[in-house]
């Protein structure tokens, strides 16, 4: 900590400029048990694709005559999507890109803003892409429980066409019991994913190797040239099944949002030894199958195994696509908390669910949202094949964000000769947009749901980080500067009464609200005063010897700031704990006040936003979750001052 430090500003402190502060923040290695954790978490999206990606590529409404040379074409191209996609764009160049240990498209939007000046457009651009394709991760999060659980309950069709008709109850049912365990957490539920989801895919590569095993001469489709000819030979079919081809994907964006729980080497060891050889296995297999029994197209993952067998089959499917559709959840839950403390979401009740764990969260409100929204779902589009289109533009939005921001930090970051930047993303580029356009083609079809649910996410988040800089504005124009305003008080001080005062202040350099009305109405002082702003680094997390600021002004009064990373909760007991520690200050909670303003804020034709986005500010400050439950204040010290603020 440093102390009676001069040159304590708001500007001193907005970024860390030291990058060893955050050094050793998740350092992982790369056991078995690290390797079988990952295998459960972050490949369960990708891992439970084969129950519908085939079966929609083949579908009857793309118009591709069926054909042994179609069956080629279309494996070789996903053969070939997994090779560049996933392990070229991703595992090799993507997960270079983490902030500190940490992925995901806000840890890397938030690396991507140090290479631009605050408030710059570059730095707009930026935000807006950052922000855009978290808004599209959300659409994911909603989508991937829905068609998951869909497609492996849909394969009690084969036990019998009797069962049809309780598909979609059985998915309610197994979808309202996945969110309502939420709030226990993921922790003993978590150990059972790594066995069950290794399980999986034994399972699917032994079920595709059996269907080799009678054809393998699906294997020359490891020759790009089938999948060259069969997009020449069909021209506008073959560019609608490309965005089929694209389900194969979905979740290959996990590989990088959990990387910060596991680390890059067990992720990379996961994939290359056990998930990409099972699922290509499994794949092959379903073309082989086609080969030798083309009336399985129906639904060929299920008619991969003897009669006998599926019961079983779906049964672990189910659990597969639970564990699927968990870790999507989790990253929603993880998401919103880093949205939260970056400023783009307003503040909003946080629970965690282990001692141990610091990333295991549930927030109660968007898991009910979630639920709401993923029901509804389910029962506007019924079948898993419906809600491919909407799955696809989801996951290539994204995936194109990502590719954007990554070569930003490619170039300014790690100062990446252009040329070679240019051309390795331009190759990443010429794919992504390939899908993504394959993919608009269904915006009839429900592509226009990821769109619309993105739009409004966007809207939101975008309002309430442009709100805020109003905010912050204002005050810097209508604020009294806090030094100048100590030092004349100090010269005929009001009577000062026993105990401390701790005001929150979103600004070190002015005065808050709250001091000036107390001052005001009760016309007292506190014996010790500390002036606190929590502030938000663009890293993942803070060392706690890092974490706390002090600046003396003399006469018992102090301005303290707390920096926490976009992946912890701010605690008032840990700061007032770190304050003590470092700096020999006593606290007595029980003398101890705490006052906050609470802003009433109002909409005018003031330069800033349009005025329906200002009211629509207002709407969502008005309720936002209290500061007090945030930062965890005691109810019975808290002193609330309100104040009337024009924006």
């Amino acid at each position: 900590m440093s102390v009676s430090n001069p040159e304590f500003s708001e500007s001193s402190l907005l970024r860390p400029v030291d990058i060893s502060r955050q050094e050793g923040g998740h350092k992982k290695g790369a056991s078995f048990s690290l390797m079988l954790a990952a295998i459960g978490v972050v490949f369960g999206d990708i891992g439970t694709s084969p129950l519908y990606a085939l079966k929609e590529c083949f579908s009857p409404e793309h118009g591709i005559p069926f054909s042994n040379e179609a069956v080629f074409g279309v494996i070789s191209m996903v053969f070939w999507a997994f090779a560049i996609v996933v392990s070229l764009k991703y595992v090799m160049f993507v997960m270079r890109a983490n902030n500190h240990g940490e992925g995901g498209i806000l840890a890397l939007m938030a690396l991507a803003l140090r290479t631009a000046p605050t408030g710059s457009k570059r730095s707009l651009v930026i935000i807006m892409a950052g922000v855009f394709g978290a808004c599209m991760f959300y659409g994911d999060a909603i989508i991937t429980p829905a068609i998951s659980v869909l497609s492996a309950v849909e394969g009690m069709e084969v036990i019998s066409p009797d069962f049809t008709r309780y598909i979609i109850p059985v998915t309610i049912v197994i979808l309202v019991a996945l969110f309502v365990i939420q709030k226990t957490g993921t922790a003993v539920v978590g150990n059972l994913f790594g066995p069950v989801m290794l399980v999986w895919f034994v399972v699917i590569g032994l079920m595709g190797l059996y269907q080799v095993i009678d054809n393998p001469s699906i294997f020359a489709a490891v020759n790009p040239i089938y999948a060259i000819r069969f997009m020449d030979e069909h021209a506008l079919q073959g560019f609608i099944v490309l965005g089929a081809v694209f389900l194969v994907l979905t979740g290959a964006e996990a590989l990088y949002a959990d990387m910060g729980h596991f680390g890059d080497k067990p992720i990379r060891l996961g994939w290359f030894l056990i998930v990409m050889p099972c699922l290509i296995l499994n794949y092959f297999g379903q073309g082989a199958m086609f080969l030798s029994h083309p009336e399985n197209i129906t639904n060929p993952f299920f008619l991969m195994v003897p009669e006998g067998l599926v019961f079983p089959l779906v049964i672990l499917a189910t659990l597969a696509t639970v564990i699927a559709s968990q870790a999507v959840i989790s990253g929603a839950f993880s998401m919103t908390s880093q949205a939260i403390l970056l400023g783009f979401v307003p503040r909003m009740k946080i629970r965690h669910t282990s001692d141990r764990e610091i990333g295991q969260i549930y927030m109660p409100l968007v898991n009910w949202s979630l639920l709401i929204l993923v029901i509804a779902v389910v029962l506007a589009f019924k079948q898993s094949a419906n809600l491919a289109a909407a799955y696809g533009i989801a996951v290539t939005t994204t995936m194109i964000v990502t590719t954007f921001l990554a070569a930003i930090v490619m170039r300014v970051v790690w100062r990446w000769n252009t040329l070679l930047v240019t051309l390795v993303i331009s190759a990443f580029l010429i794919v992504d947009l390939a899908f993504l356009a394959a993919n608009l083609l269904k915006i009839m079809e429900g592509g226009w749901f990821p769109l619309l649910l993105g739009a409004a996410c966007f809207l939101l988040l975008m309002t309430w980080y442009q709100g805020r800089k109003l905010l912050r504005q204002r005050a810097v124009e209508e604020g009294i500067e806090l030094k100048g305003f100590i030092d004349v008080l100090m010269k005929n001080p009001p009577h000062r009464v026993e105990g401390t005062a701790i005001f929150l202040t979103a600004h070190v350099d002015y005065l808050p609200v709250s001091f000036l009305h107390n001052l005001k109405h009760n016309h007292i002082l506190h014996e010790r005063v500390f002036f606190l702003k929590v502030s938000i680094w663009d890293v993942p997390y803070v060392k706690d010897e890092e974490r706390i600021t002090l600046r003396d002004l003399g006469n018992n009064v102090f301005v303290v700031r707390a920096v926490y990373g976009f992946n912890e909760t701010p605690d008032m007991g840990k700061i007032i704990e770190l304050i003590e520690k470092s700096s020999g200050l006593k606290f007595n909670l029980m003398d101890t006040s705490f006052f906050l303003s609470r802003d009433t804020i109002v909409a005018t034709e003031a330069p800033g936003m349009a005025l329906w986005r200002e009211r629509l500010f207002c709407w969502m400050y008005q309720n936002a979750g209290r500061q007090s439950d945030f930062f965890k204040i005691p109810a019975n010290r808290l002193v609330e001052l309100g104040a009337k603020v024009e924006i």
